[in-house]
């Protein structure tokens, strides 16, 4: 995993995740209608005018976050979709998501400072925070196995988007999300057929 060592890797990998990110909101926007989507803490009154590599540009530049930690993110709003379909990623929610999946990933400063950075106050990021945490079901262990499974498969896709050619040494990252996320730890057999593939 030296390639996380790489300078060029965080810009990459906040570029390919946004545009993913994006790609989900909207086809979810499109396909499932705001208004039919269950509506949670998470979801704004409006949307946000910020874009998502913007926001994700702000949070790596106040939050101090390695690679590492958008991945760990990353696996969490994967979990958390896989337990809560009928949450889905859309263009009022998701800035909360990821401000919130940074936050319990990385966990290196306090709510206070991570709500300055989201652009939210700190009430609302502890709730977010709890109802986090509950959408987890408190499964917040990643283990080294599911980190390079995770791993594995957003550089094998990021390099997909953009050959070795043009992106040698970078960290490689996914394709669609298929409207929740990738993998699931659970199914290991299924997982390692996906990583396969």
């Amino acid at each position: 995993m030296e390639e996380l060592e790489n300078p060029n890797v965080m810009a990459n990998l906040i570029t390919f995740l946004s545009s993913l990110l994006q790609k989900v909101v909207e086809s979810n926007d499109v396909n499932c209608g705001v208004e039919a989507q269950k509506i949670s803490v998470f979801h704004g009154l409006s949307r946000p005018t910020i874009s998502i590599q913007n926001y994700l540009d702000r949070i790596y530049k106040y939050a101090n976050c390695s690679p590492s930690c958008f991945i760990v993110a990353y696996v969490y709003l994967d979990w958390f979709s896989q337990r809560q379909p009928s949450l889905r990623i859309n263009s009022f929610n998701v800035h909360r998501l990821l401000i919130t999946s940074v936050m319990v990933a990385a966990k290196y400063y306090n709510n206070a400072y991570y709500a300055k950075i989201g652009g939210i106050n700190t009430m609302e990021m502890n709730l977010l925070e709890v109802d986090f945490l509950f959408g987890l079901g408190f499964k917040l262990h990643v283990t080294p196995n599911t980190f390079h499974a995770y791993y594995s498969y957003l550089q094998r896709e990021m390099m997909v988007q953009h050959p070795p050619s043009v992106a040698e040494s970078t960290l490689s990252l996914g394709r669609s999300l298929k409207l929740q996320l990738c993998l699931n730890e659970e199914d290991s057999s299924h997982q390692n057929q996906q990583l396969a593939v």
